[in-house]
């Protein structure tokens, strides 16, 4: 059950034995990339025999955490307010005490803090995960980003991540783990996808059989480049294609007006389709013929380029932030210089000539890709290995050891 924290009659999630209690924090459960890796860790978690927790200041996937097997309690650890941060410090010392947690991972700086304090009141060891490159460009910014660091681990989402924490804060590398995030690959599969769910959103989306489709999954915002895939569209100068730009724009209504306004200045009326939000990702991959991540920033991870190669795909990405690690060139997709039309409309007409020879083996290429690298199952493997690893560590200093 969810609970507020002032809730005397919310049952103890521990009862006293040496079971290990991993405690998850995070901002708020709102659709997105540090939600979805929450849930299935605590999925993984709760299906290990241990027990696990989520605090967050709740959100729509509240209910996705309670299926997992996971108990929720709700607190205001989304705020930055200082004065409210310190009184979440007492909140979690007595979450941590009441439930004889062992670990609390926590993912976002504001909360951080206030666990920081907390683990050093409970003894409870803290692990941290970077899910992006925080800005320094503001006074007190990187002091403020360092508690980030102060994990017993320090998880990077990628590679990138890691050499973004060891070149920007003073943190020792063998702290550093690199774990991927990972992609459920009972959902993105294209043996998953009925066909009448693909012709559904054909219809819905109006698309003319046998015409080539581009797709750019992503946040309706600037810096996930779609602009830059219409400046690149006008470039090729055809009219026998759709490019479909699929994602809330979270009310951002005036930048969805300057792509509308830019594609009827660039003639491409016919051709790019702002169509909103999916409530059904896989059917959209596979009515696409190529997948385009367009990010004008480096991305921390980039799932979009891990799920089109998921679902068979050929992808097209910009060679910078963790797509690198994700696309292998000429095999599973391509990368372009990022920021540059033209290479990404010429990288576009290489993904769109392939024969069907030549795509069912890059298909096949992708998916294999995936699987090895960037399965959700990888993931929470590598995520609960860290945990014993740190509980371990914990149990050789006190003395006691834990049933992990």
């Amino acid at each position: 059950m969810s609970t507020d924290e002032s809730d005397a009659s919310a049952p103890r999630v521990a009862d006293g034995d040496k079971t290990p209690v991993i405690l998850q924090v995070l901002p708020a459960l709102d659709t997105g990339g540090v939600e979805r890796g929450t849930v299935d860790i605590a999925a993984a978690v709760h299906e290990a025999g241990w027990l696990s927790i989520v605090v967050s200041n709740g959100g729509p996937m509240v209910r996705e955490v309670l299926r997992s097997g996971a108990a929720h309690i709700e607190l205001p650890v989304h705020t930055k307010n200082l004065l409210a941060m310190r009184r979440n410090v007492s909140r979690l010392v007595k979450v941590i005490q009441e439930h004889k947690v062992d670990i609390v991972h926590v993912r976002s700086r504001a909360p951080a803090w206030s666990v920081a304090a907390a683990c050093r009141q409970t003894g409870a060891s803290m692990v941290t995960t970077f899910h992006g490159t925080y800005t320094t460009n503001l006074p007190g910014k990187k002091i403020y980003n360092a508690v980030m660091t102060r994990g017993a681990r320090v998880i990077a989402i990628s590679e990138f991540i890691r050499d973004h924490i060891l070149s920007t804060y003073d943190v020792d590398e063998a702290r550093v783990r690199i774990i991927h995030r990972g992609i459920d690959l009972g959902r993105f599969s294209p043996s998953a996808v009925s066909q009448e769910r693909v012709i559904k959103l054909a219809k819905q989306w109006r698309l003319p059989d046998g015409v080539p489709v581009i797709l750019l999954p992503g946040r309706v915002t600037r810096w996930k480049g779609q602009l830059l895939l219409v400046k690149a569209l006008a470039g090729m100068a055809r009219d026998d294609l759709r490019c479909l730009l699929v994602g809330s724009d979270q009310g951002r209504s005036g930048f969805v007006r300057e792509i509308e306004s830019t594609v009827r200045l660039l003639g491409l009326d016919s051709v790019v389709h702002v169509v909103g939000g999916c409530d059904y990702m896989p059917a959209a991959y596979m009515l696409s013929d190529v997948v385009v991540s367009a990010s004008t920033d480096p991305e921390a991870f980039g799932r979009v380029v891990a799920e089109g190669q998921a679902m068979g795909r050929p992808v097209v990405a910009p060679a910078h932030g963790a797509a690198p690690e994700i696309v292998i060139p000429d095999a599973t997709g391509w990368l372009f210089e990022p920021g540059n039309p033209e290479d990404l409309a010429r990288n576009l007409e290489i993904a769109l000539a392939l024969g069907s020879d030549e795509r069912d083996a890059m298909a096949q290429a992708a998916i294999a890709n995936v699987r090895r690298h960037f399965a959700k199952e990888r993931m929470t493997e590598e995520t609960l290995a860290l945990y014993r690893e740190v509980m371990a560590e914990a149990a050789a200093e006190s003395g006691n050891p834990i049933a992990a």
